[in-house]
């Protein structure tokens, strides 16, 4: 039996017993070493547990291989004992998408827009195996599981910032093409926006500047420890002339929009970008904008595109930054929950938890 944090209903989770799977030849299991938990992971709390049943919450994973069938040896290239990040995708692997190395829009794993696909951290128990999450002591490997290899010198804290920094490579690098010299604005100083920092700062942006709300002035100061020039707090300065004036009035040449939960921050993220400038539109909103115009994107030639996820090569990006050891990433890492404490971990992410936590880990050996 494996011992997993198990969200039975909304807003609900405890520890029990799961059945360890029957692995067969094609699949193994991972002994789970630490797990992040994701901002992604508390509107999963709020909605999953009560419309797909129960589940094992987690998908930004780092482990050891356990065991490993001889069918998923040859096919992963890996063997019993190497220590791993685990991608939360499953793909195909045959696709267009898979093809073309754009595995995440892949249907077999696109939980955004089709119900009943798999994928590690939302996936119910009552799917076999069962251990599809990383809030546990042990996950099973399924035989199209996509694997990052972590060298075993780095602190698993560390390692869990794998996927969160891969997003921020990706969307301030690989997507919004940020290049040495150019000026960039990220509109909100969470996890996301502050991986954006890091890979703005390793790309050599010349001008960094981080957005946010008063209550976030520890967030704002550490943007600036990882790298940011500039800050910016929207509730005391006048956001479009602070940038105006740090740009010598052209304005951005990328704009990052990181903040969730209001279309706000999209409107000034259009309105923050230079001419032919680029907006990469990353934090969900959960809301339209009324009568948007759009003959703005015109006039002003820009480009706009909605950001979800990362690549394969964004991730092992951000693994060779991590290792680099140039930037204070441990100050990212706030909070260290124990298995029992997976409902108190995913409140803090939900903000009704600990005050001040940026990124947090769940250790399934942890009393």
């Amino acid at each position: 039996m494996v011992l997993a944090a198990v969200s039975f209903a909304v807003r609900q989770t405890e520890v029990r017993e799961v059945p360890m799977p029957d692995i067969g030849a094609d699949g193994g299991i991972l002994r789970v070493e630490m797990t992040g938990v994701c901002g992604s992971d508390w509107p999963y709390y709020l909605k999953y547990p009560g419309s797909r049943g129960p589940l094992i919450l987690g998908h930004e994973v780092v482990g050891r291989i356990e065991r490993l069938g001889a069918g998923a040896a040859a096919r992963f290239g890996l063997r019993e004992g190497d220590r791993v990040a685990l991608e939360e995708y499953l793909p195909c692997g045959h696709c267009r998408y898979c093809r073309s190395g754009d595995f995440r829009l892949c249907d077999a794993t696109d939980t955004l827009n089709l119900a009943d696909t798999i994928r590690y951290g939302s996936t119910p128990v009552s799917v076999a195996p069962g251990l599809w999450g990383g809030y546990a002591r042990q996950q099973y490997l399924h035989p199209n599981s996509v694997f990052h290899v972590v060298p075993d010198s780095m602190d698993a804290k560390l390692a869990t910032l794998a996927l969160p920094l891969g997003n921020g490579v990706e969307w301030a690098y690989l997507q919004g093409g940020i290049k040495m010299g150019e000026s960039l604005v990220i509109q909100g100083p969470g996890q996301q926006g502050l991986a954006c920092v890091v890979a703005a700062a390793e790309a050599g942006a010349g001008c960094i500047i981080v957005t946010g709300l008063s209550g976030d002035a520890e967030r704002l100061a550490l943007a600036r420890r990882l790298g940011a020039h500039h800050t910016i707090d929207v509730e005391r300065e006048d956001l479009l002339q602070r940038v105006a004036d740090l740009t010598g009035g052209e304005m951005a040449d990328l704009v990052i929009d990181c903040a969730s939960g209001g279309t706000a921050t999209v409107t000034s993220a259009i309105q923050l970008a230079r001419k032919a400038g680029r907006i990469i539109l990353g934090g969900r909103k959960f809301k339209r904008i009324p009568e948007f115009d759009s003959d703005v994107l015109i006039s002003r030639f820009l480009s706009v595109k909605g950001m979800r996820g990362h690549s394969f090569q964004a991730v092992e990006m951000a693994l060779r930054i991590i290792a680099s050891g140039r930037y204070p990433l441990e100050e990212l890492c706030t909070d260290l929950f124990g298995l029992g404490e997976v409902d108190a971990a995913l409140r803090t992410v939900g903000g009704e938890g600990r005050a001040g936590a940026i990124h947090c880990v769940v250790d399934p050996w942890r009393d």
